[in-house]
């Protein structure tokens, strides 16, 4: 395993993925989910940080529309106190500054329209595209000009699913997808990486919905050749890497221990693959059940805290199909997968970001042949970054 090289204390190989290793804030100029479209309803306004951007989301005449969530003015929240007069506006709620949620521009100060600035200044707006129920937004450098397509920042669809049913992408027609999203304590790629990881299964061990469904998962996977992770870089499309386990040729699950005495859980086989994309999307195929797909998005925050966005979609043919799944979600998936199987990432997570922030972790952990996969998606993630975000504070550096 070419992974071999980087085992150890990686205080010598960090520059391997320096550019990964500097993007503390996130990666900048990508397209990041903001909200579920059914948490902005007709004329509301809502706020949201991403990357340290402070931005309110304000759906007016049906659309959805992005712009600075800091008044000029006196740099208060708009979404402290959303208060929209009129269609196709945002006035703040403090000294009644007006903007245009188009262009962003100061149309009118609600107790003095004749002031002199109207028209003159404003604030800055956001790409914003609505697809399948989620609110998606593109941040970054103000300047940076076109976004490029959605579908770039999201993983690549599958076609060679071996179970000739190619799991649903976020952007397809006919499926329906149903999530949650919370904010929690860690950096997005201590997240990320614990998505992708195939040495983390241990804490999924006692997890109630194997037990439930007797899953027979491992208590890790190693690889067995430098092909068990393939990197995925499609021209002006995504780019990510990808844990092989549908190639049996590739991998070797580890079932028990007897040095420790403990063996995996489960007698019921089940397939499922994990890929991961830039900027943090993790893409999970037939999970938690067959012919459906988990994607988990690691949207940051600050360089501490991080936005868990946890999603399950699946084809659907008609409204029957639809209640079917939304009964399923509501009583399997969200309380079993989404809550269940998933808190005992949140947990590793969060207890990882200590070392990390004490310990300048990304120059003192001491990584092992298991984490051929994480390096992979640390150099494919090093090797196309758009831009970083950067702390908003000033007293930092």
């Amino acid at each position: 395993m070419s992974v071999d090289s980087y085992s150890g204390n990686s205080s010598a190989t960090t520059r391997h993925y320096a550019p990964y290793v500097q993007a503390n804030w996130g990666y900048a100029n990508h397209w990041y989910p903001a909200l579920f479209s059914e948490e902005l309803a007709n004329g509301g306004l809502k706020g949201v940080t991403i990357g340290g951007h402070d931005i309110a989301l304000r759906r007016s005449a049906g659309k959805v529309y992005g712009l600075s969530d800091r008044c000029i003015h006196r740099g208060v929240k708009l979404s402290a106190k959303p208060m929209c007069l009129s269609e196709g506006t945002v006035s703040c709620w403090y000294h009644g500054y007006t903007y245009d949620v188009s262009d962003g521009k100061l149309t009118t100060i609600v107790g003095n329209p004749e002031d002199s600035l109207i028209g003159k200044v404003g604030v800055r707006t956001y790409p914003v595209e609505e697809v399948n129920g989620m609110i998606f937004v593109f941040v970054g450098d103000e300047d940076y000009g076109t976004p490029p397509p959605l579908d770039s920042d999201l993983p690549a669809r599958v076609t060679n699913d071996p179970n000739d049913a190619p799991v649903p992408h976020l952007t397809d027609d006919n499926i329906i997808v149903r999530g949650i999203h919370r904010k929690l304590v860690g950096n997005w790629r201590l997240a990320a990486e614990n998505g992708l990881d195939p040495g983390h299964l241990l804490v999924h061990w006692d997890n109630q919905i194997l037990v439930a469904l007797d899953r027979a998962l491992p208590l890790g996977v190693n690889a067995l050749t430098n092909e068990a992770t393939e990197e995925i870089d499609i021209p002006d499309g995504p780019k990510g890497v990808m844990n092989r386990y549908d190639r049996p040729d590739l991998y070797q699950p580890v079932l028990e221990n007897p040095k420790v005495d403990i063996k995996a859980r489960g007698t019921v086989p089940h397939y499922f693959r994990t890929s991961l994309w830039v900027p943090g999307v993790l893409m999970v195929e037939h999970w938690p059940i067959t012919d459906h797909v988990q994607y988990e998005f690691y949207v940051p925050i600050d360089d501490h805290h991080h936005e868990y966005w946890e999603i399950v979609a699946t084809r659907v043919a008609d409204d029957a199909e639809r209640q079917e799944f939304d009964f399923k979600y509501e009583h399997f998936f969200k309380p079993l997968a989404l809550e269940g199987f998933n808190n005992s990432d949140v947990f590793a997570r969060e207890a990882t970001e200590e070392h990390y922030t004490r310990f300048d972790g990304w120059n003192n952990e001491v990584l092992c042949d298991m984490d051929y996969s994480i390096v992979a998606w640390r150099k494919m993630a090093a090797r196309h970054p758009r831009g970083f975000f950067e702390s908003p504070y000033q007293d930092e550096d």
